[in-house]
């Protein structure tokens, strides 16, 4: 049986997508300390990542099972973040 689905407005996903990246370039000239800088990019790179994926790779219409299998790594991502925070923190101040 072949399942039907709604197309994503692409256009509204370029428009965040081209958004994200002007607040991206304003932060990296802004005089904000880094280590909100980094955090901040970082949490918008996987922003962008996330709508790249759930409209344009149509994982929207996936499977739960696959969507677990693809938060997974981003999990163990935080977890080695935090591990790591230590030396990250001593090497940014």
């Amino acid at each position: 049986m072949e399942q039907t689905h709604a197309e994503p407005n692409y256009m509204k996903v370029f428009w965040w997508l081209l958004a994200l990246t002007i607040v991206e370039v304003g932060i990296i000239y802004s005089a904000v300390p880094k280590w909100s800088m980094v955090m901040a990019l970082i949490l918008m790179a996987l922003l962008k990542a996330f709508l790249v994926a759930w409209n344009f790779m149509h994982l929207r219409f996936e499977k739960t099972a696959l969507i677990v299998v693809v938060g997974f790594p981003l999990l163990l991502l935080v977890d080695l973040f935090l591990g790591l925070m230590p030396d990250i923190a001593h090497r940014i101040f």
